[in-house]
């Protein structure tokens, strides 16, 4: 979520503020959903929390036509980060003040999951992407990489990177400390940059086959 977002927010793609936030487990005491009790102590500690959006409601692909450059820079950046989870079925874009906003990235980046041969997956060209809400709705894709990647320099990358708090570092990884962790997350998302771009020539493809 943190840094699919923060690539989002670094390409110029609407993302509400997201910001650290420290939970207290006391807080289950006054919910009265047991299930959510239950997510509230499990999420005891640090957090992540994106602005909340008064009045915006979903996005409704039948019944908003999106901007298409805006539609095309928002398929191309769900390719780059491998995102399972821009469907019709489940858009995760929002409409508030009549503009398109980006929300729930927890999908993204899925190879971190595990990172067995994550510098092979860095090229994965990324097929789910023929399943994009937005897909039938952009200009040229070509076009858009151009602008996109630019903007995605090491340093952005780097700096996105560093965000990233230690606590959720290592745990769970092959990484002996966190400056290795980091690496390979700046080593993944530089790679899946390097052209040719394997994720834009699967979206052109998928683009293609949906008109």
């Amino acid at each position: 979520e943190l840094v699919a977002g923060e690539i989002a927010r670094a390409v110029g793609l609407p993302v509400p503020e997201i910001v650290f936030v420290e939970l207290n487990p006391d807080l289950a005491r006054t919910e009265p959903d047991p299930e959510i009790q239950d997510l509230i102590r499990a999420s005891a500690g640090l957090n992540l929390a994106l602005d909340y959006l008064p009045g915006s409601v979903t996005f409704d692909p039948v019944a908003e036509k999106p901007d298409s450059d805006l539609a095309a820079a928002i398929v191309w950046f769900d390719a780059y980060v491998t995102n399972i989870d821009r469907t019709p079925r489940n858009t995760n874009l929002l409409i508030w003040h009549r503009r398109l906003w980006l929300i729930d990235h927890g999908a993204a980046l899925y190879f971190h999951h595990t990172w067995t041969n994550y510098r092979d997956r860095s090229r994965d060209p990324f097929p789910a992407i023929k399943d994009h809400v937005l897909l039938e709705f952009t200009s040229d894709l070509s076009t858009v990489d151009l602008t996109m990647s630019d903007r995605l320099t090491s340093d952005t990358i780097d700096r996105i990177v560093k965000l990233i708090p230690e606590a959720w570092l290592v745990e769970g990884s092959p990484f002996t400390d966190s400056n290795q962790h980091r690496d390979a997350y700046v080593e993944y998302l530089l790679s899946r940059l390097a052209a040719p771009r394997n994720f834009l020539q699967e979206a052109i493809r998928a683009r293609s086959r949906s008109v």
